[in-house]
């Protein structure tokens, strides 16, 4: 047996970000624990993480001849307790967060890695609901995991040796690159692509660019692969108005308050790739 078969991952929630987490650890044949409050939301993420696996091998960013063990998903939170490591990945709210963290944390053995996929609120902060805050660390996957190979591992103040290496070694075997930062309000990433995807969006609001614009410029003139308003529409505008909430909180900067076009689609129902419609139109 390879390495990465001595590893159990935990993921909690069903979403976007924890069913292709699920989808990444099956594909390089770690066996995973999906769980979630509602049974049709996992009867749904059941099917997706095996359209992920097989888009994942057909594009080979997944091992073709990988063993895929069986995917258990269920709405029973202590089925977690034989885990070698668990990623949280509900929803971007502190409150739901601190929830679940508070209550895994007590049913998994001491020195599991308890990863936060938060993707603003500090580890910090969220360690500080868990029982043992040592024991605590962030892993801010991108979208869709199996995609893009490079995680922004966070180290929180409390943070022990000990769990970022095991948080390494569980992204080393899932075939991740990472870079390791320090704790903060969005880290690195979110705090700079949140702003800049809401400063995109007022620019459309007000009239000087469209979307198509916006994006084309940052394509052809500064080399990204999307546009910041594409890329909101994959990350899903609810999530990108949720985070940007949690740093205008965390920050006090006006500049991460959800302007008024961001709310305008959420509210609307369109919150990008996963509805059919945000800044662009996808056929399903």
């Amino acid at each position: 047996m390879t390495e990465q078969h001595n590893h159990l991952l935990a993921v909690l929630g069903a979403g976007v970000m924890g069913t292709g987490i699920a989808a990444l650890a099956l594909g390089h044949g770690v066996p995973v624990v999906l769980v979630d409050v509602d049974e049709e939301i996992l009867a749904r993420a059941a099917q997706d993480v095996r359209r992920q696996i097989r888009q994942g091998q057909l594009l080979g960013k997944l091992p073709r001849d990988a063993q895929h063990p069986d995917l258990l998903a269920t709405t029973a939170l202590d089925a977690v307790a034989p885990a070698t490591a668990v990623v949280e990945a509900v929803v971007e709210l502190p409150e739901v967060k601190a929830d679940v963290l508070t209550e895994v944390s007590t049913l998994v053995k001491p020195g599991v890695p308890v990863i936060t996929n938060t993707s603003g609120i500090p580890v910090g902060e969220l360690a500080g609901h868990c029982a043992r805050p040592g024991d605590v660390a962030g892993a801010h996957f991108m979208n869709p995991p199996y995609l893009i190979r490079t995680v922004e591992v966070i180290r929180g103040p409390r943070t022990t040796d000990d769990t970022l290496g095991r948080t390494l070694e569980l992204l080393t075997a899932l075939d991740r690159e990472t870079v390791v930062v320090g704790d903060g309000p969005g880290f690195v990433i979110n705090r700079i692509l949140q702003r800049m995807i809401n400063e995109s969006a007022r620019i459309v609001h007000e009239g000087i660019a469209g979307h198509e614009e916006v994006d084309a410029l940052f394509r052809n003139c500064l080399g990204h692969t999307t546009g910041p308003l594409a890329t909101a529409d994959l990350i899903g505008l609810d999530n990108v108005v949720d985070s940007l909430r949690v740093l205008h909180q965390w920050t006090g900067d006006a500049g991460y308050d959800p302007c008024e076009l961001l709310l305008a689609k959420v509210a609307a129902g369109d919150h990008g790739r996963k509805t059919g419609c945000g800044f662009y139109t996808y056929e399903s």
